[in-house]
């Protein structure tokens, strides 16, 4: 079991981390002192155990040690640094066994911390129990004893992550950092959020808005956040300051009148809480940098300046703030400084705390009479309840601008079936929200009909019935979805079943029999990126990029057809699975075909190619052999391959036009009819021998670029060295993932197109590598699109095909399954040649797993 605490953002490789059995382990990283000073850090034991140099037992926790702590209990390694808690636990055996019992004990223990109003760190606490060092400190806390009674008699180990990354975001000045510094490129800076236009405010581009309403005439300054809050006109922020949860009602509804502006000075912060039994809402700020644990004789700040500054400026007292009796841990922690007041006086109080205004008796006697309160008050005081209500009615308020603007004046760019999700979070009103937008559905296609897809529009109104529980029609719009893709895609392709005289076929057979007969054999294809950005509806809108390959597999073309005439009139149809189907009547073949049906390729192709023209078969019969000899849901593209073979073999017979351009638009539509879906790089990827790099152009007709690498002999023999092609015995059919692919598309779902858009570029880097005989970088490419397709799909990989790939790893530079994922066929590229052959035998000889390596060799063409 793996527990985080809220404040850090850990990135390590799971699969590296060996753990002891019967015990907890907490994941360390090993870190420098002044950043360990801030931090938890854990004292380890100097002797790691034998089978394991990462793993040593605990001796000792530390909380925020200063360098004298840390030497006094040998806590620096001997590089310099220290082991830093990253909040990460696995608790396993009888320690999983121990902390299962307790949890299901604890109810009284809980109830008893209810009543008592004490406090108890789930954490630190639980820690503390399994190191014998801490026992003593944790007793007399509260549920310490029975802390240490349960968990206690099992050990606790550190295990030492050294390529951990981290983002830890414990103070606002580190969470200003991580969106602003090296990586600010990938932080967004709008999201969920209602602003005006540029001429009517000032808001800095830098500037990260998310979840809130910001009305005309505010500034907002560089790399400021302002989070889940609504801020009215003449309001001002400043630079690098943080906002959160702020309400700040219009001017003319406060009883001031229209002269008040508040302005939040940089690097400052400034948030509102409600309290339990309270209706007012206190504002709370401070200085970005200040630490409310720093004391007055510490260098304590408060927003920015020393609090002996503080209390001079303002004419206030110690004993206002700390009261009478005399403490040492004087700090911006446990003053009470925070006046609980009408809002508008709030604000204006803010004004003068923070030192932008000058002394001010008015202010000073107001501030004096308050009802005071302190962060540590607060602390024990916030109504979460009131704050989680108030914080997802405002999503759902903008949620619902967002999409009605979307519906109104857009082309249905966003996600609406997540922004609905937010509304229906408005549990009063959310439902009859989401019902009105349903009610505008049937006009979106008439508002921009030469735009706007038809199969985009079908899928708002499929997401809003769902939203609305209308599942009924949701069902029956399911379909119009499907059947508006293939419409788009035969449109691209510029062809329609009513038109017979096609750009397919150019001629007919003989009025008397001839007998004619066709073999085509094609090879498979592997993808090393770019795939998801050749399938409809995506290559229709969008720009696609596919880095392939044809392979032969065993010394042959494993994919082929037999396409012959015969004296007897109809249709039979063959298969390699011993199935057979005569059709005497070939024109009643129509679609939609069942899922089941052996034979719906070869009578999707008949369509396709306009074979089925009655004319052309008035005295003569065909019979259709095909084969493919590579296991079913292999993940090389054999359905489509086999598709392009029929295609170009019917055409060959009819004297069609069977270029490979031809034909690989034809077989985009033939899956489409099928009902399987599918994009263009499968029968690419057979139809043209070699490697090769093929980009995609929407517009009417879909334009295919396909440009052969030509390959050195040096190129192609370390290849086929170093890569494996290894069938991993796990099917799984790809319009099954297809389906849930295309649908998020449909949706909008920002991870997906962003996760496209880097496949289309990882294409393009791994033809520059082959290019440069750089196989290594092509390996570099492979591993990123394995983890973006698994981020497609999460389902593309399984235990099985993870164990593999942990298997191969030490020896691979890079690996994925090939296709859609999800079992089939599966590509490492070793590390070297011998690597390759250490890594097939090391495979072969595993009784583990149950595979099979096949031979193969690029297909150069004939």
């Amino acid at each position: 079991m793996f527990t985080m605490t809220g404040d850090v953002l850990p990135c390590f490789d799971a699969f590296s981390m060996v753990l002891p059995e019967d015990a907890a382990s907490i994941v360390t990283v090993p870190i420098t002192l002044d950043i360990a000073s801030n931090h938890g850090v854990i004292v380890a034991s100097k002797i790691g155990l034998p089978d394991d140099k990462s793993v040593f037992l605990v001796e000792n926790l530390l909380q925020k040690p200063n360098i004298e702590d840390l030497v006094d209990h040998q806590a620096i390694l001997d590089d310099g640094r220290t082991l830093l808690d990253t909040g990460i636990i696995a608790v396993k055996g009888k320690a999983w066994v121990d902390l299962v019992m307790l949890a299901c004990s604890s109810q009284p223990m809980i109830s008893e911390l209810l009543q008592s109003k004490k406090e108890m760190s789930l954490y630190e606490d639980l820690v503390a129990a399994w190191v014998p060092a801490k026992n003593e400190w944790l007793k007399p806390r509260p549920l310490g004893r029975e802390l240490v009674a349960a968990l206690g008699k099992q050990k606790m180990f550190t295990y030492c992550a050294y390529d951990l990354l981290f983002l830890h975001f414990g103070t606002s000045s580190e969470v200003l950092d991580h969106l602003n510094g090296t990586s600010s490129g990938l932080v967004g800076r709008r999201h969920l959020c209602s602003i005006p236009a540029t001429t009517v405010s000032d808001i800095a581009a830098s500037a990260i808005i998310i979840s809130s309403k910001i009305a005309p005439g505010v500034s907002i300054g560089e790399e400021s956040l302002v989070y889940d809050s609504l801020i009215s006109t003449s309001f001002q922020i400043g630079s690098q300051s943080i906002v959160v949860g702020v309400n700040v009602p219009e001017v003319q509804n406060m009883a001031a009148g229209n002269s008040f502006k508040f302005m939040l000075p940089d690097r400052h912060c400034l948030w509102e809480v409600p309290l339990v039994g309270r209706s007012e809402r206190v504002i709370v700020y401070c200085g970005v940098h200040d630490n409310p644990k720093n004391s007055l004789s510490k260098d304590g700040t408060f927003c920015g300046k020393p609090w002996r500054k503080v209390l001079v400026d303002l004419g206030i007292n110690e004993t206002d703030l700390w009261g009478t009796k005399e403490r040492k841990d004087m700090c911006l922690w446990n003053a009470k400084i925070f006046p609980v007041l009408s809002y508008y006086e709030m604000l204006h109080s803010a004004t003068w705390l923070m030192g932008l205004s000058n002394q001010d008796e008015h202010l000073l006697g107001l501030w004096k009479r308050s009802d005071r309160i302190s962060l540590e008050e607060l602390h024990r005081s916030i109504d979460f309840s009131k704050m989680w209500i108030g914080s997802t009615n405002h999503q759902a308020d903008l949620a619902s601008g967002i999409v009605a603007a979307c519906l109104n004046f857009g082309l249905l760019g966003r996600n609406l079936s997540q922004l609905c999700q937010e509304i229906l979070q408005k549990e009063a009103t959310g439902v009859e929200i989401c019902k009105e937008f349903l009610s505008q559905c049937p006009n979106l296609q008439a508002q921009n009909p030469q735009i706007l897809p038809k199969s985009r529009a079908h899928q708002v109104h499929l997401d809003l019935l769902r939203v609305c529980n209308e599942e009924e029609m949701a069902v029956e719009m399911e379909h119009k979805v499907w059947a508006a893709i293939a419409d788009e895609t035969a449109s691209a392709v510029r062809y329609s079943f009513e038109e017979h005289e096609a750009s397919t076929s150019q001629g007919t057979l003989e009025q008397s029999f001839h007998h004619r007969k066709v073999k085509v054999e094609l090879p498979v294809r592997i993808d090393f990126a770019g795939g998801w950005s050749d399938t409809p509806p995506w290559s229709l809108e969008r720009s696609g990029c596919v880095l392939n390959m044809a392979i032969a597999l065993g010394g042959s073309l494993p994919v082929g057809t037999i396409i012959e005439t015969t004296k007897r009139g109809g249709l039979l149809m063959i298969d390699d699975a011993g199935n057979k189907l005569y059709i005497d009547n070939i024109t009643s073949i129509a679609p939609p075909f069942d899922s089941t049906d052996p034979f719906r390729l070869v009578k999707s192709a008949m369509l396709v190619t306009n074979v089925i023209n009655e004319k052309m078969l008035q005295s003569t019969g065909l019979q259709i052999k095909t084969w493919a000899n590579v296991p079913r849901g292999s993940g090389l593209g054999t359905s489509s391959i086999l598709s392009a073979a029929v295609v170009k073999a019917l055409l060959q017979l009819t004297y069609g036009d069977d270029s490979n351009e031809n034909v690989t638009r034809l077989v985009l539509v033939l899956e489409q009819v099928m009902g399987t879906g599918g994009g263009w790089q499968d029968q690419v990827g057979g139809l043209y021998p070699g490697i090769k790099f093929t980009s995609s152009f929407p517009g009417v007709p879909l334009r295919l670029q396909v440009n052969p690498l030509l390959a050195s002999p040096q190129l192609i023999k370390e290849l086929q060295q170093r890569l494996l092609v290894v069938f991993t015995g796990q099917v799984r059919l790809a319009h099954q993932v297809l389906q849930k692919v295309v649908i998020r598309y449909l949706q909008r779902d920002n991870l997906l197109v962003s996760s496209i858009r880097r496949l289309v570029e990882l294409a393009k880097i791994g033809r520059e590598a082959l290019m440069n005989c750089d196989i290594d970088e092509l390996g570099d490419v492979m591993q990123e699109a394995w983890r973006l397709h698994q981020e497609l799909d999460p389902y593309c990989s399984n235990e099985f095909v993870d164990k593999l790939f942990a298997f191969s790893d030490p020896y691979c530079r890079g690996y994925k399954l090939v296709g859609a994922g999800g079992g089939g066929f599966a590509l490492m590229l070793a590390k070297t040649a011998d690597s390759a052959k250490k890594l097939h035998h090391l495979i072969t000889q595993n009784p583990e797993f149950d595979v099979q390596i096949y031979d193969w060799e690029i297909f150069l063409g004939k």
